[in-house]
């Protein structure tokens, strides 16, 4: 404290005092004022495992509690300064108990980065920030604030393991801001998003129908499967995933799964690509064409059993249809009599329809064979009286037995429709598949129904 008998001496701006008529020194003139709240800067003079000692121009160093010196839990003061740094610090007591200058290094860091931060909040510009911890949900992010990253706001895609971030500098935008709970929320994700529309663009511009390109699975879902075209997503409708019938997309991909795929259509306007997967590979229907003729036999597995007839697939992804009147010589009520899902028959060819990509088939006409098929747990059926009466009037009479199951060519008005013309089907739920490749796109939602595209 000043001696209340000095006396400044004039012309010294303060740096002198008479004393009982002698000049001497005022130390205390030459040292900065400071006050409570006040950011300061210092460097570093000593360094232990507890505190931090700053010089900062004061008559005494401004220490620096190791809980002081940053957002982080149980800090090493050492990883967080070093001898000579210089350092910004808030003088929270000029004298504690025992005469200390008590300083604190983060809550200086936190002011300047709250400032930063509602800066950079009203500019949409984004921010810069170090993982510093993983925690249920998300990411915590040193901002000098402790800003919160949600994991679904990480990157564009889902991230199955965040702890690959840790300890990285990441850029986010703050997307919620609030002073008094000291809550900051960021996304990784709008960064991306934004640097990715320039990028997407590009592609859609090089992009052009009928091109074969490579992409990743990025997605899957039950209409389809999404695929990353280094930058932009593209559709591959369930229909499209393949020339056989598809449950669900996860029956033949998988997300990372590398793919070539065919682009279908491109909605510039909207950003929405179409692919198909299926174009790549070969069409087994041409292999129909190319190889069979009406009148060939061949083996076949019963796919579905319907009120009309069954379909039998003669070839992976080629399905035919067997009408009821083409089952057995016999008259038949329900397909279900003679065939069941998963039976395995021989089918003679009738009919090859190349435009609409339809199989006419028969399993009464092939010779020799026995229907139904004998199944575990079930006796084999041996032919009776009745068989021999029914084949005889296959050979005999004919037209007496048109009358009860009438014939594929002669069925344009029956209950039942016969393959050669399926237009005048039932209107059984089941009729909409019949003897239609499965695969098909025809029954295809409408665009404006399905999730839009990332």
């Amino acid at each position: 404290m000043e001696n209340p008998q000095a006396r400044v001496v004039d012309g010294s701006n303060g740096l002198l005092l008479e004393v009982d008529g002698q000049i001497v020194p005022n130390y205390d003139a030459t040292f900065r004022a400071i006050e409570e709240g006040e950011v300061v800067t210092g460097h570093v003079v000593r360094i232990d495992k507890d505190e931090v000692l700053v010089d900062i121009g004061y008559k005494s160093e401004g220490v620096i509690p190791a809980n002081e010196l940053s957002i982080r839990k149980a800090v090493d003061p050492n990883d967080e300064v070093h001898l000579g740094e210089e350092v910004d610090a808030i003088v929270m007591t000029k004298e504690d108990q025992d005469g200390r200058l008590i300083m604190s290094k983060k809550r200086a860091r936190f002011e300047k980065a709250w400032r930063r931060i509602e800066t950079a909040s009203e500019s949409g510009e984004p921010v810069e920030g170090t993982v510093i911890e993983v925690v249920k949900g998300g990411l915590i992010i040193d901002l000098g604030v402790r800003g919160f990253l949600p994991a679904s706001l990480v990157d564009i895609r889902r991230v199955p393991n965040l702890d690959e971030y840790m300890g990285t500098k990441i850029e986010t935008k703050v997307i919620e801001l609030n002073r008094s709970r000291n809550n900051v929320v960021l996304s990784r994700r709008a960064v991306l998003e934004e640097e990715r529309k320039e990028v997407r663009q590009q592609i859609l511009d090089r992009l052009q129908p009928g091109l074969v390109v490579e992409g990743q699975i990025s997605n899957i879902v039950d209409f389809g499967a999404f695929v990353d075209l280094d930058g932009i997503d593209g559709l591959i409708h369930i229909s499209e995933l393949s020339w056989s019938h598809v449950n669900h997309p996860s029956e033949i991909l998988a997300i990372g799964d590398t793919v070539k795929v065919k682009v279908l259509d491109i909605d510039r306007d909207r950003q929405r690509i179409s692919l198909g997967l299926k174009q790549t590979q070969e069409d087994p229907w041409q292999r129909i064409v190319d190889t069979y003729n009406v009148g060939d036999e061949l083996a076949g597995k019963v796919t579905k059993v319907v009120t009309f007839g069954a379909f039998v697939e003669i070839l992976d992804g080629v399905e035919g249809l067997v009408h009821i009147s083409e089952l057995a010589a016999h008259h038949v009520e329900s397909p279900r009599e003679i065939v069941h899902p998963g039976d395995e028959i021989r089918v003679k060819i009738l009919e090859i329809d190349s435009e609409r990509r339809r199989l006419s088939l028969s399993a009464k006409r092939v010779e020799d064979q026995i229907l139904p098929v004998s199944r575990p747990g079930e006796p084999a059926r041996e032919p009776d009286a009745a068989d021999d009466d029914a084949e005889g009037a296959d050979d005999g009479a004919a037209a007496a037995e048109a009358l009860e199951s009438p014939a594929p060519a002669e069925a344009e008005a029956v209950e039942a429709p016969v393959p050669a013309v399926v237009a005048a089907a039932s209107s059984d739920a089941d009729v909409s598949a019949v003897a239609e490749q499965p695969g098909e796109a025809s029954a295809e939602a409408p665009a404006d129904e399905s999730p839009q595209q990332d």
